[in-house]
């Protein structure tokens, strides 16, 4: 984006903007632009943009707008990020035929109707969607409209965060905007070296097999970087709703793992210290349900549970297992520490 030699600000259309992440990357990334309109369908989510940034979204249907509607934005970029579910691999695999795919297909197909075009595009979602018919689709109407393109499976891991969370991004730049290193035109790099300084001047920042192990990455930072103390949920609390929190038996009521369900699952559930240095993704079912939803953490750090589980005296009660707060996996999605929930937003929505 700093291509442009203008000064006045980039105007960018932010869609699906969820809860404001790619609004906190445009921020941090210190670009001089504007979000002029932000689309999500989701109230709740919706909620919690405008408790954070003082606008919300536009929330009706994307499928109703026009490219001349479009056109008034006058915008130099667009960021998207449509919904993964058509695309996952614990979902139905349905692609394009899914109806969460359909208004990411109308926008794309917009561009060709348009008199003022977007000139960047980056679009985000889950690994699996750069397989996926809409991303063949995607490309070609690219390809046709004379954009540049550079994608790429990124996790948090390169970035010394330890949270194993791969994701695909596309960069599109139309012409005659070029990037600066033209090299990885029309690629996709499955798997980079770390993004961050490295002590092995070996690793080369390129492209590498597929099969790089994750010890090839720079040594991440431990979990315990990334929690939040009572006294910090506290102050969390106090800045957000203006309130004192209750303390940490409060804390622990709230995100404690029900023994019943430590018995029913525990065999089944990844668990985390906080010396960890990676945890898994965190899904929306997070808080409900502890298979397959993201890692557990334990909080009785001397408790051997390797050793007990090889040895079938494993009780995983001992290891005082909680959820990680959603402040936590704010940290680990990297939002800024001012960012917070409105009081009416419930911690399984959180």
């Amino acid at each position: 984006m700093a291509e442009r030699t203008t000064e006045e600000p980039w105007k960018i259309l932010e869609f699906y903007s969820g809860i404001g992440g790619m609004r906190y990357s445009l921020m941090r990334a210190e670009i001089h632009a504007n979000i002029v309109e932000a689309f999500d369908i989701n109230d709740r989510a919706n909620d919690v943009y405008m408790h954070n940034f003082g606008c919300r979204p536009f929330q009706g249907n994307i499928q109703s707008l026009s490219a001349a509607e479009l056109d008034k934005y006058a915008a130099h970029a667009w960021l998207l990020s449509p919904p993964c579910q058509p695309y996952t691999r614990q979902g139905l695999h349905k692609d394009s035929a899914d109806a969460r795919a359909s208004s990411f297909i109308w926008i794309l197909e917009l561009i060709p109707q348009m008199r003022q075009p977007p000139i960047m595009l980056f679009v985000e979602n889950v690994v699996g969607f750069e397989i996926s018919n809409t991303h063949k689709h995607m490309m070609d109407i690219f390809a046709k409209n004379t954009f540049v393109t550079q994608e790429y499976i990124l996790s948090p891991l390169q970035f010394r965060i330890p949270y194993s969370r791969p994701r695909y991004f596309c960069l599109a730049k139309r012409k005659p905007i070029s990037f600066k290193n033209p090299s990885l035109n029309y690629q996709l790099c499955h798997t980079l070296t770390p993004l961050v300084p490295l002590e092995d001047k070996t690793l080369m920042d390129a492209c590498l097999p597929e099969k790089v192990k994750e010890e090839s990455y720079l040594s991440c930072l431990s979990i315990s970087n990334f929690l939040e103390t009572s006294g910090s949920l506290m102050g969390f609390e106090q800045d957000c709703h203006g309130k004192e929190a209750n303390g940490s038996v409060d804390f622990l009521e709230k995100f404690a793992v029900p023994h019943s369900l430590i018995e029913r699952w525990g065999s089944a559930v990844d668990i985390v210290y906080p010396s960890s240095k990676r945890c898994c993704c965190f899904t929306k079912s997070y808080f409900r349900y502890v298979k397959g939803t993201g890692s557990l953490l334990a909080t009785s750090e001397n408790f051997n549970y390797e050793a007990a589980k090889s040895t079938g005296t494993c009780f995983m009660k001992d290891l005082g297992l909680r959820y990680f707060t959603p402040r936590e996996v704010a940290n680990l999605h990297s939002f800024p520490l001012d960012f917070c929930f409105p009081e009416h937003i419930t911690i399984r929505q959180q």
